[in-house]
């Protein structure tokens, strides 16, 4: 292998990890990846396998999808593994925050660029897509003054309402394009926000303004994974179709518990490649120390637990085994852990979730690559979707986006509808 073909390979590579990222993946030290960079030395045969392996690039050739879609507010691309689950075929990306692109670009391979802020993307450049998919974060509108524009004439519209907003970008784009159908996900408190306001001008601008048919309904992760993470889920279609959130049963809640995602220590953990020793000692088949809370945390929680009791408040951790279903992993998990600490016998501290167990709780395959650190990585999961609860409205959208069964049943339910 020449030196120009390992540089290929860390030119490449470099645009999804940090120097740092890189050297924990191949399980060596940044100064090592800096002599490679200048050719002072070479990595040994298997690493640049592994390497090659991080960069390979899409088959052009390969099958194009039933249908297309665009990842809006990316995040890490839970949403995307969902559609692409049912043969979709993702043609946009936007993520503004750098270490999320890692996370997304060591994951997925694109013949795309990942775009990075949406508020500077014209929906000119946006390419034709069936299906637009956002996690958008749930923002204030201003409503006042509706009316005194209607007395003086003057129109306001999607525009006027959810400018300054983020959703704002998802309108402009739905309008512009009009794809098919869309997905958009959000918090459940987003349906009592503002006293409902700020889910009314959402409502009104898909329904009203720019004419889709949408459903809404609130699913909780416990149906897929171990943690209690309610969503609000809203559906939307360009034509009327006969779409029913009851189309497919939800599995039952408490189906699946801690035991099915925590590492396990009687040796039979998976060794994987890319996580090398990092969030497990196979050696010794046990969870680093790292994850275990300092007797000082520890004291610090209790203490503060104790203190909001006597108040009669709520607050203080969340402990847990392997038959329990947590509290919903935040994206400050990694300030103390306090929402989800995994009790642990021998005296010891309770512990932590790792990374890939957090990965895991969010429906996440253990092929997902973590090239960032640990505090990013606690963040971007927090911050995810359950990919298992976003596979489930995948399947019930499937049979409205595949263009060779989308007609009958629209010919079909303008007869019912006669």
């Amino acid at each position: 292998m020449g030196c120009e073909q390992v540089n290929l390979y860390l030119h490449e590579a470099f645009k999804a990890y940090s120097r740092r990222d890189l050297a924990t993946a191949l399980e060596v030290d940044v100064g090592t990846v800096r002599r490679w960079e200048i050719g002072e030395t070479k990595p040994k045969p298997y690493v640049v396998d592994r390497l090659k392996q991080m960069v390979i690039p899409l088959d052009e050739n390969r099958d194009p999808g039933k249908f297309t879609f665009i990842d809006l507010f990316a995040g890490i691309g839970g949403l995307r593994l969902a559609f692409e689950s049912i043969g979709g075929e993702c043609v946009f990306t936007s993520e503004w925050d750098d270490y999320a692109q890692r996370t997304y670009q060591a994951n997925h391979r694109d013949q795309h660029e990942l775009n990075g802020d949406i508020t500077k993307v014209r929906e000119s450049e946006v390419p034709d897509h069936d299906v637009l998919l956002a996690g958008f974060p749930c923002q204030p509108f201003s409503i006042a003054g509706v009316s005194k524009k209607n007395s003086l004439g003057r129109a306001h519209g999607f525009e006027d309402a959810t400018q300054g907003t983020l959703f704002f970008d998802v309108a402009r784009i739905i309008a512009h394009k009009k794809p098919r159908a869309f997905l958009l996900e959000n918090v459940k408190n987003l349906m009592s926000h503002d006293k409902g306001r700020t889910f009314e001008v959402i409502r009104q601008t898909l329904k009203e303004e720019l004419g889709y048919h949408i459903f809404c309904k609130v699913i909780d992760g416990a149906h897929f994974t171990p943690q209690h993470r309610e969503r609000i889920l809203i559906v939307g279609f360009r034509e009327q179709v006969a779409f029913d959130w009851d189309a497919l049963p939800l599995p039952a809640k408490g189906t699946k518990t801690l035991k099915d995602i925590l590492h396990r220590t009687d040796g039979s953990e998976p060794l994987l490649e890319w996580d090398g020793k990092r969030f497990f000692d196979h050696e010794n088949s046990r969870v680093p120390d790292k994850y275990t809370l300092t007797p000082r945390l520890w004291n610090y929680l209790q203490n503060y637990a104790e203190k909001h009791r006597a108040k009669g408040n709520g607050f203080g951790f969340g402990l847990v085994g392997p038959e329990s279903v947590t509290r919903t992993l935040s994206a400050r998990y990694y300030k103390d852990g306090s929402e989800i600490l995994v009790n642990q016998e021998d005296g010891k501290s309770p512990r932590r979730l790792t990374p890939r167990e957090c990965a895991r709780l969010m429906g996440f395959p253990d092929s997902f690559r973590i090239p960032v650190s640990d505090t990013r990585a606690y963040k971007q999961f927090g911050n995810s979707v359950v990919v298992g609860v976003m596979s489930h409205v995948a399947r019930l959208m499937e049979q409205f986006l595949d263009p060779a069964r989308l007609e009958p049943e629209l010919a079909l339910f303008a007869e019912q509808t006669r």
